[in-house]
């Protein structure tokens, strides 16, 4: 298919304009105008660059991209980032918060349903724009049953910060979402899923009351990537493949 047609349908199907980002989201590096395999990436790097050229890919989509709205020199690993895609003629497409907030493919929604939350319900304000959900679950479940849940689709490595009280009433938000403690609890949530976070955080949360599953910044955040590529697949007949990268984080 066309690059073109492609960004075109992406930029709609995943609402691109419509959110306030840093992000530079949509194409950032022209490449092939032909496309017949797409690579899908959490980062915009070297090594996911290196691994779309072995994979044979045209283009390849990303989370977390390379341009952040601030000026970067053409120097440096930039340049060798930079350098890699165009002399490989492959182009990058960055999705960045159009892909947590997305309510079929993004990465919040697929946390959610993979945490077998019923009843889900738009959550957690970003400049304005919401992007994370809220469900209840079937039944309580522990913490550490609920990150077991987790940890069966997303990997291993989660760590838990519980109260002594069962998951009821979950909140989600991918990545560093951990600032978003206080409105989970406005919600009535007694647990959030997200991300990371960091030694100031850990007080806090505990003052909240609150549950919180930690399932790293990157595993949270290869669900949506995986079903962009699956619907795209489905939708186009695209050979889709998956660049797996952990940072461990």
């Amino acid at each position: 298919m066309k690059l073109a047609d492609l960004t075109t349908y992406l930029d709609e199907y995943l609402k691109i304009s419509a959110y306030e980002d840093r992000s530079n989201n949509g194409l950032q590096v022209q490449g092939n105008l032909e496309v017949t395999r797409a690579a899908f990436a959490v980062d915009a790097c070297l090594a996911s660059f290196n691994a779309a050229v072995s994979a044979g890919a045209q283009v390849l989509i990303v989370h977390h991209g390379l341009f952040w709205s601030q000026h970067i020199q053409v120097t440096g690993m930039h340049y060798e980032r930079l350098k890699t895609l165009i002399l490989n003629n492959i182009s990058l497409y960055a999705a960045h918060i159009p892909l947590d907030a997305h309510p079929e493919v993004g990465n919040n929604i697929q946390l959610a349903r993979l945490a077998g939350l019923q009843h889900i319900e738009p959550w957690g304000q970003h400049r304005g724009d919401t992007i994370g959900f809220v469900g209840e679950l079937a039944e309580p479940l522990s913490p550490e049953q609920l990150s077991a849940r987790l940890e069966r689709h997303i990997g291993p490595g989660n760590r838990v910060q519980a109260t002594g009280h069962p998951a009821r009433r979950v909140a989600v938000l991918s990545g560093f979402g951990v600032d978003f403690t206080a409105e989970a609890r406005a919600a009535g949530a007694d647990t959030l899923i997200t991300g990371e976070t960091s030694h100031t955080w850990v007080h806090p949360v505990s003052e909240q009351g609150l549950n919180v599953i930690y399932g790293g910044h990157y595993n949270t955040e290869t669900v949506g990537v995986k079903a962009l590529a699956a619907h795209l697949a489905e939708h186009f007949g695209l050979d889709t493949v998956f660049i797996d990268l952990p940072t461990g984080l």
